[in-house]
């Protein structure tokens, strides 16, 4: 994903100029259309829509923030705290619009594309700025999915790299089974409280700014923070990926974390001197690309049959789903703003199209309803032969 995203910094994918080791990954003949900064009108950031027959997947890789254009600038400066409300949560008012726009523009052959290969997903993947506008896409995208050809939640994916904060926490772990956001070490962008408008409004004094925000920060009560229903997170299910420890010199083989936390979610920012560096990603393409092969090579030492490697990756899906109701519980039991648990009902885990959480409470209501009227006939019937049983229940029933 990051050399999708890294690919659409090229003019031509025929005649690559700044192509990392082992090139983009990219066939070009299978990129289905380009936007820049001239064609979105500077509403949305460049972004490519690339058909990935090698993964069977449906692409729409977007760049990072371009610190000469003004156009981004707006972008990020489109929000203030608790501005906009979506789904029962918060979100950065301006790359939802963005999200919008891309949406809008593309929805066609999106549509298109999900119906001509129904077993292929949908993955939304971006940088920087250009994830949180592929989070807000994947939002959008699972709430509207009858746009879509009725696409299943499950085949709707997003990576956002490098992450901004931009939903609320309850929003960030509800949506974690679709949004998934890579952090490299010190990024200091997924750890940065303060909105993105005052952080890029400050950006040529953005150490003071996080040494000042860190200092604010340890005086919070983390209960104080996680109540607060306008402040926003980083999106979805996290990968870490550490290479450096503490108090000591030089990079180590990356290890990658992963999980959904609630609480502790990259809530202190980390002075390091490489906060900023860890934000780029071609460090990330690196680092990322290290750690897979180091996996390749145990898998390879170890000799693992394919059929154990598939019972191991069933085993990893059904962990994360664990870890997803997991969180689902913990944001309910730190009482997140407008958090909820699932349903212990088999029938209601999942979502039914557009259907809000007032309609699946309402569901549950009468289901419960229901089953409460039955169990009232099956006990009437056990009593019928004995009117004076009956009596009695019917008494301690009412009272």
């Amino acid at each position: 994903m990051c050399r999708y995203i890294l690919a659409v910094y090229e003019d031509d994918l025929r005649n690559p100029l700044w192509a990392p080791p082992g090139g983009y990954g990219i066939n070009p003949d299978w990129l289905l259309l380009r936007k820049t900064y001239e064609d979105t009108g500077g509403r949305a950031p460049p972004y490519i829509l690339y058909l990935d027959h090698d993964h069977a997947d449906i692409v729409l890789a977007i760049r990072g923030l371009n610190l000469a254009k003004e156009s981004d600038y707006q972008l990020l400066l489109d929000n203030k705290l608790g501005k906009k409300k979506f789904d029962g949560g918060y979100v950065h008012n301006g790359l939802l619009k963005a999200a919008g726009r891309v949406l809008d523009e593309e929805c066609e052959v999106l549509k298109h594309q999900v119906e001509k290969y129904p077993n292929y997903t949908l993955t939304f993947a971006g940088h920087s700025l250009g994830s949180g506008v592929a989070a807000m896409l994947a939002l959008v995208v699972v709430q509207n999915r009858d746009q879509l050809a009725n696409i299943d939640r499950k085949r709707v994916r997003c990576y956002a790299i490098a992450p901004a904060r931009c939903m609320s926490l309850n929003l960030a772990v509800r949506y974690a089974d679709v949004i998934n956001s890579v952090v490299l070490q010190d990024d200091f962008l997924p750890r940065t409280a303060t909105p993105l408008e005052d952080i890029f409004k400050s950006l040529f004094c953005l150490p003071c700014i996080l040494c000042l925000r860190c200092m604010r920060d340890t005086c919070i009560p983390e209960q104080k923070m996680i109540r607060d229903p306008r402040r926003l997170y980083a999106p979805g299910r996290l990968y870490h990926i550490v290479e450096r420890k503490p108090l000591r010199l030089g990079r180590f083989p990356p290890v990658v974390r992963t999980a959904v936390p609630v609480d502790g979610r990259f809530e202190h920012i980390v002075l390091s001197c490489n906060a900023t560096a860890d934000h780029a990603i071609i460090w990330i393409e690196k680092e990322a690309q290290r750690a897979f092969n180091l996996m390749q090579e145990k898998d390879h030492t170890m000799e693992i049959p394919e059929k154990q490697k598939m019972e191991r990756q069933e085993t990893i899906a059904r962990e994360h789903t664990q870890e997803y109701n997991a969180a689902l519980h913990r944001a309910v039991s730190l009482s997140v703003p407008h958090a909820f648990a699932p349903s212990p009902y088999g029938t209601f885990t999942e979502e039914r199209g557009n259907s809000s959480h007032e309609g699946e409470s309402s569901s549950l209501l009468s289901s419960k309803k229901q089953a409460r009227e039955s169990w009232n006939d099956l006990i009437e019937r056990l009593f019928e032969n004995d009117e004076s049983s009956h009596i009695v229940f019917k008494k301690s029933h009412s009272t």
